[in-house]
């Protein structure tokens, strides 16, 4: 398959206008864009017929520029996406479903629990899964300068998914960033690891079937380790060197073994000694975003789970509540 071709793009980018300098321009910009997809492998009758009824939508900037994970500070975040009633209903949901659930845990050795706390927390167990128009969502943060490499890359994805016919793009109805079906998967993410689970020559990310499959599938092959721990919140010393504390979900740093730690945590009794020689981080995640948020409160040690979290959504406090809300189920079921 062909790669973007990368110095085309660059020219592009450079080119690019800010939709807040001339939103104007998302006509010429989708001339451009029209000659990567072609350099791409994407037929023009493709693109013609996809791409005829692509609008710019503000409202998708507004919200990228605002995500609750930049303003939100970590207790309210997790609350929000933890409360009483997401645990109720998804228990309802595995009662429901409870023979998938099941099997796919089974098969892809993947907790029932973490996919209902990602399935609750993407789209509220399917009944939220989004009403923008993804091509068109795409195509605004595409061309927007913000991250336009990125999302030009899921647009040509999602356009070849539908080139060879594997994606109705009639259907294409979810976030505004571009995610899709009941797990919210980005176009390279159904590319990589969507599967047709229940064997009707057909992925549909909004059916329990393949979207649970799929969820599982991408998280065991990402590196999810069953029944090893996630995070724990816990209590620093004054005396731990700054340099061990992650406020960016961009990639942690400083990683020690839990075992190294535990002189700088007042609380290392909750500390299980069996995982003592597992790798972790310190993050502390409201410092840099909240307000007069202090040094070292709320932390959070963490392990490669959790990271594989950060895999699916890059974001420190997305990580927290699905990790939260897994606990939660774990002790309901």
């Amino acid at each position: 398959m062909k790669l973007i071709n990368y110095l085309f793009i660059i020219i592009f980018f450079s080119f690019t206008p800010s939709f807040s300098e001339n939103p104007t321009g998302f006509n010429a910009w989708k001339e451009s864009f029209k000659k990567i997809a072609l350099e791409n492998d994407i037929s023009e009758e493709t693109f013609d017929i996809v791409m005829a009824d692509i609008k710019f939508l503000p409202d998708v900037i507004k919200y990228d520029r605002y995500q609750p994970e930049f303003y939100e500070d970590t207790k309210t975040y997790i609350s929000k996406r933890t409360s009483s009633k997401k645990v109720s209903k998804g228990i309802d949901f595995y009662k429901k479903n409870i023979n998938l659930i099941n099997k796919v845990e089974n098969l892809y050795n993947i907790e029932k629990e973490l996919l209902l706390a990602l399935m609750g927390i993407e789209t509220n167990f399917g009944t939220y899964v989004g009403k923008m128009d993804i091509l068109s969502s795409l195509a605004t943060l595409s061309f927007d300068k913000r991250r336009s490499e990125f999302f030009s890359n899921e647009l040509i994805i999602l356009l070849k998914l539908i080139e060879k016919n594997q994606i109705d793009y009639q259907t294409l109805y979810g976030s505004w960033a571009g995610a899709f079906g009941f797990f919210q998967f980005m176009p390279s993410t159904m590319k990589n690891y969507a599967v047709d689970f229940d064997k009707n020559n057909s992925i549909d990310l909004k059916d329990n079937h393949d979207a649970y499959a799929s969820a599982a599938n991408y998280l065991n092959q990402i590196g999810w380790k069953d029944n090893e721990p996630c995070f724990y919140k816990v209590q620093l010393t004054n005396e731990i060197p700054k340099k061990y504390l992650n406020v960016s979900a961009k990639k942690l740093h400083d990683k020690k073994k839990l075992k190294y730690f535990r002189k700088y945590i007042s609380n290392a009794n909750i500390l299980d000694q069996k995982y003592d020689n597992l790798t972790t981080s310190i993050i502390t995640p409201d410092k840099d975003i909240i307000p007069d948020a202090e040094n070292l409160s709320p932390a959070y040690i963490v392990f490669d789970n959790y990271e594989i979290i950060l895999k699916w959504n890059r974001s420190l406090r997305f990580s927290l509540a699905v990790c939260t809300l897994k606990e939660k189920f774990k002790n309901e079921l």
